[in-house]
Formats: structure tokens, C-alpha cells, sequence
């Protein structure tokens, strides 16, 4: 073997060793290494992706934390966060516009809201209006131009046949338009909360809304309560009753109270089982809200972590903490691996 050959084999051999020294530093690198975005290449099928967001006592979004500051648990056993991602970027967001005919009473309401929405919107964040009543259909495609937006909701009007796919409405932008889309998303769903005619059952819709990466965040407008007649002078009209008729609508209204309820309840669960929130129209300030919903879907934290056990539909408990008692961590307990 000559002086030459061997020269270069050695070179050959030291360059191999060197590559396969960096390709383990970034498969195994230490948790502080991953706060640098360039960790972020290290993606994989099987890798798992938690939303999160971390708010302080006055629920306002708290910024800087490190992978160092959170703890990952799957079914109890601690898990290494291998991604980490908390850098500001844009998001996607789907404006859910309840147009059914339960919802007539509130629909000026909830267009007001869209647009006030839309209005939180930066240059490179990206909407889509969809209404659903009977059926579901999207007024405007993904797109950053609020004109076309702001248009869009304006042509959403109550639907003059009954139903309201409000589930597969839900499945149908999480499943259809979102599924495909990389990075940040979530649902901005404007509704009374019943449903009527959906093919997705709530048992299904929140088992996949816990497995996926879209938040939801739910606004819930009361309807169906009677309203007090007005007279012609704009004044209370006195209407005293028989004890039937009275009778009849304490019942009536009874039923709608405890519709209006079934309905809080499942968007509570919905929002609660994406990491999302859920809110009452008549009890918050929507232009605030909206603000911070906007902050949150921007600065939101994602950790990343390979399940150990891997198996297509498995599904797993899994919770988030953060190593500071003064902040409040809120992310998804259940993920579900799916092809």
C-alpha cells in the first residue's frame, strides 16, 4: 500500500467519523441545544408536536421561557423534549361563522365579532371564513388580504332551511383544510353550540380534536330564550298569561336553558381538549379577547417528543408542566398517532 493511498484513506476516515459526530449532536442534543431554531430540522414522522401556551397570573402570555423550564410526561414517565420552538411566527386561522336558523337572534353579532377579528390580523397571518347551517361551505379560501375577508363575512347570511352541521364543520376544516398546512392554527368558532344533522359525533370530534394540532377556541352566544313582547310605543307590553300559557312557556323555557347548557358544555370540552379556551359573548370583552388570542396563536410554545410507543392509533395520555409556580402551562392531554 502506498504512502498516498493510505493518506487518503485516513482522510476519508477521519471526514466519516467527523459527519457521523455531527448527525448525533443533532438526533441527541442536549435540551438547551434545542432552544436554537436550527434544531427544528430535526423532524420525523413519528414525531409528536404539543402546542402550548404558558400565561402568567393576570393570563396574558408569558414569553422567554427555555425546553430547560418545561417537564413532558407520557402516561406518567418523563419523556426528553427533542424539539423545542418558541420563536414568533404567523398562523393560520379558520372563522367559523355560525348561520343557522337558531342563531338568527345573534348573527349581526357574530359578524361584528369575525371582523373584529379579522381586524387583529398581521400582514403575514393567514384567515378563512366558513359558515355552516344546514351545510357547510367556505365564503373565502386561507388568505392575508382583509378586504376579501371582511367581504367574505359580509355575504354570510342565515340559511332559510333547518340544521346546523356545527361538528362536521369543525372536522371538515381540521381534517380537509388544515390537515395538509404546517406551523400554527387554530378555530375561531362563533356559535349558539347546538347541533342538528352532523354525520361527526362529539364523541369522535373530541377524540380527533385531541389528537391534532389545530387549537380551538369557542364563543358561545345564548339563544332560543323568549323575548318580552314590545308594544307599539316601545314600552313592556303587560301580557297576563293564563295559567296554561304560562305554564307551557316556564316549560319551554326550561327546555331551551337546558339546551343552551348541553351546548356550554360541549365547547368547553372542545376548546379544553385542543389546549384552546372557551368563552361566553356576554360575559367578555370579544376585542380583547381576540387580542389575546391573536398574541397567543403568535407566540405559542411547541414541544416536540417521540412516543415510545409509536403504534398507528395508539392513543396516550400525556401532560405538560412548567417549572414555575407563578405560570399557568395549558396544552393537550391526549395525543393519538395517525398516518
Amino acid at each position: 500500500m502506498s504512502w498516498k493511498y493510505a493518506k487518503d484513506n485516513a482522510r476519508h476516515l477521519a471526514v466519516t467519523l467527523l459527519a457521523l459526530l455531527a448527525l448525533n449532536g443533532i438526533l441527541h442534543g442536549s435540551p438547551e441545544d434545542q432552544d436554537s431554531p436550527a434544531f427544528a430540522i430535526n423532524v420525523d414522522s413519528t414525531l409528536v408536536n404539543v402546542p402550548v401556551i404558558v400565561t402568567d397570573s393576570k393570563n396574558r402570555y408569558f414569553p422567554g421561557l427555555h425546553a430547560s423550564d418545561f417537564a413532558l410526561y407520557e402516561n406518567g414517565t418523563p419523556l426528553e423534549i427533542k424539539h423545542f420552538d418558541s420563536v414568533e411566527e404567523p398562523f393560520n386561522v379558520a372563522l367559523l361563522l355560525d348561520t343557522s336558523f337558531s342563531a338568527r337572534a345573534v348573527i349581526e353579532d357574530i359578524k361584528q365579532a369575525a371582523k373584529d377579528f379579522v381586524k387583529q390580523l398581521r400582514p403575514q397571518d393567514r384567515a378563512t371564513i366558513v359558515r355552516f347551517d344546514w351545510e357547510v361551505r367556505t365564503l373565502c379560501p386561507l388568505t392575508d388580504d382583509h378586504k376579501t375577508l371582511e367581504n367574505a363575512i359580509k355575504t354570510a347570511a342565515v340559511a332559510d332551511q333547518l340544521g346546523t352541521v356545527l361538528r362536521a364543520a369543525v372536522d371538515q376544516v381540521t381534517q380537509q383544510t388544515f390537515k395538509p398546512i404546517k406551523g400554527r392554527k387554530a378555530i375561531v368558532l362563533l356559535t349558539d353550540g347546538k347541533d342538528a344533522g352532523s354525520h361527526v359525533s362529539a364523541r369522535s370530534l373530541l377524540a380527533s380534536a385531541s389528537a391534532g394540532d389545530t387549537l380551538i377556541y369557542s364563543v358561545f352566544y345564548t339563544t332560543g330564550l323568549p323575548q318580552e313582547r314590545e308594544s307599539n310605543t316601545g314600552r313592556r307590553a303587560v301580557v297576563g298569561p293564563s295559567p296554561d300559557l304560562q305554564q307551557q312557556r316556564e316549560k319551554r323555557e326550561k327546555e331551551v336553558k337546558a339546551r343552551n347548557k348541553d351546548a356550554t358544555d360541549f365547547l368547553e370540552k372542545l376548546s379544553e381538549s385542543s389546549a384552546g379556551r372557551y368563552y361566553q359573548s356576554d360575559l367578555t370583552n370579544l376585542r380583547k379577547t381576540f387580542e389575546r388570542i391573536a398574541d397567543e396563536l403568535r407566540n405559542q410554545y411547541r414541544l416536540g417528543f417521540y412516543p415510545v410507543d409509536d403504534r398507528i392509533g395508539s392513543t396516550h395520555n400525556i401532560k405538560v408542566e412548567v417549572k414555575r409556580s407563578d405560570l399557568t402551562v395549558s396544552a393537550r392531554s391526549i395525543y393519538r398517532l395517525t398516518e
